[in-house]
């Protein structure tokens, strides 16, 4: 089951949007210098439509896009998520930060408006830096992946 231990209006994460962050616990990733560790740990509350629903009535007016920030250990899980956003408000964008090299077998990219993929390297840097080793991915309508990465690096 994905939980999630708290949520934030953002501007940073994805270029344009303003973005409901919602951190999502039991991160199986473990990155050296993680900014998150309490994230490592299984807690928070449960992160299903209901939840999803929930912070749509609560910040819909002033959000364009949901980003699920983790999820790496319930990847199904989190395409689920974005399934139900596509169908039940279409109207926001949808992000999915996840700390893997590559995109899991079991995400549809179609479900997804942006995938950000890589572990934090604090030598290499965030994504801000251009010696990153994180990518930021806009997926465009014919399923393919448009790095978008260098629009962090101004």
């Amino acid at each position: 089951m994905l939980k999630y231990t708290n949520t934030g209006i953002v501007f940073q994460e994805i270029p344009d949007e303003v973005t409901l962050a919602i951190n999502i616990s039991n991160c199986p990733c473990h990155c050296p210098g993680c900014h998150s560790q309490y994230l490592w740990e299984d807690i928070g509350m449960p992160l299903d439509t209901s939840a999803l629903d929930d912070f749509i009535d609560e910040y819909g007016r002033d959000i364009t896009c949901i980003a699920f920030m983790g999820g790496d250990a319930d990847p199904k899980g989190i395409n689920m998520l974005a399934q139900y956003m596509r169908e039940e408000h279409p109207e926001f964008h949808v992000a999915w930060y996840s700390g893997r090299t590559i995109i899991s077998a079991d995400i549809n990219t179609a479900d997804f408006d942006y995938i950000k993929i890589g572990p934090f390297i604090r030598h290499l840097g965030p994504l801000k830096s251009p010696t990153t080793n994180q990518r930021l991915y806009r997926i465009l309508p014919d399923g393919t992946q448009q790095d978008i990465t260098a629009r962090f690096w101004r």
